[in-house]
């Protein structure tokens, strides 16, 4: 890169190549400056009549292009690109979403030189107008050997980062307690209207049922055929297993186990299991405190309808101390 001093009234759409002060010391425009017609204006006013921009030179890729050509091809899904000012793109989602994070092609974009990206922990629920993530550059220009290297990365099978819609998921909830289902409707139900509250739903139908292997059995089976997005079963004891009641009713139901036990505190009892393509969840001590726990972790790429895999949940464990 190089730098020339050009005439003010060319000027517009190139990049300023150092500071510019006003008269009393204060700064005017700032280093990497796409100067506008209204910049181009107010230094006339400030009796500039040249001005130092800076000229790619062979090899060399100006920030703003090398960010934008970065961040478009790292994401899929309902996100939007915004050019911010010194190298940066910013990536904002445009709908309630919950991102997934490909942290091996993240890292390997990190490793390499010219630019940089921060992201949004992986399972992260976005509202609307959320930042997801933003692409950094190295001052002014990027070398275009480097660019290439790193769009070789980031064009592989699948985007680095994915932003999964939540489109109206239907969240169903089965009340257990050993004496009565009710109790532990009593306990749980208005937490639990706050915690989906967050995520933009509400619970399409709940029922409660004593902890008995053929009444949660019975009530799960109800559950499913209303076709939720997820169940989740609210239950007040802490099940030692897939062989505690709960467990055993999740497979007389034909729910296949995916995992028990979650690197997560508060969250370690979590039983997570599927029917099909429906997900459901039971997290003993997690229902009742509002604080959060391992259900606000799953919870969104669930609600997605992304089918999270054992090694998905054992993956929270970096980071899964939330107290």
């Amino acid at each position: 890169m190089k730098s020339r001093n050009i005439c003010l009234k060319e000027s517009t759409g190139r990049t300023i190549s150092s500071t510019i002060h006003r008269a009393d010391g204060k700064k005017l425009l700032a280093k990497g400056h796409v100067i506008s017609e209204e910049d181009a204006r107010t230094l006339a006013t400030e009796g500039l009549n040249e001005v130092w921009v800076t000229e790619l030179e062979e090899g060399e890729v100006g920030e703003g292009d090398a960010v934008m050509q970065v961040a478009t091809k790292i994401s899929c899904g309902p996100l939007e690109v915004r050019l911010a000012a010194g190298g940066r793109a910013n990536l904002f989602a445009t709908e309630p979403c919950c991102i997934l994070v490909d942290d091996k092609m993240l890292m390997q974009i990190n490793s390499g030189r010219g630019m940089v990206v921060a992201t949004s922990r992986n399972f992260t629920y976005a509202d609307a107008g959320h930042r997801v993530a933003s692409v950094k550059s190295a001052p002014l220009v990027v070398a275009k050997p480097d660019l290439e290297v790193l769009m070789s990365v980031v064009e592989g099978t699948r985007p680095m980062l994915q932003a999964l819609p939540i489109r109206t998921p239907a969240v169903t909830i089965l009340y257990t307690d050993p004496v009565g289902g009710e109790r532990a409707r009593q306990l749980f139900e208005n937490v639990m209207r706050q915690r989906l509250n967050r995520l933009g739903t509400s619970a399409s139908v709940t029922l409660s049922s004593i902890e008995e292997e053929d009444a949660v059995t019975d009530s799960l089976d109800h559950l499913l055929r209303a076709k939720p997005t997820a169940v989740l079963i609210a239950s007040t004891t802490a099940p030692a297993g897939p062989v505690d009641v709960i467990g055993r009713a999740l497979v007389r139901a034909g729910v296949e186990i995916q995992c028990f036990l979650a690197p997560v505190e508060p969250g370690n009892l979590l039983l997570l299991g599927y029917k099909d393509h429906v997900p459901i969840v039971c997290a003993p001590g997690c229902f009742r405190p509002a604080r959060l726990n391992v259900l606000d972790l799953i919870l969104p790429p669930l609600l997605a309808g992304h089918r999270v895999s054992k090694w998905e949940v054992a993956c929270l464990g970096h980071g899964g101390l939330l107290v």
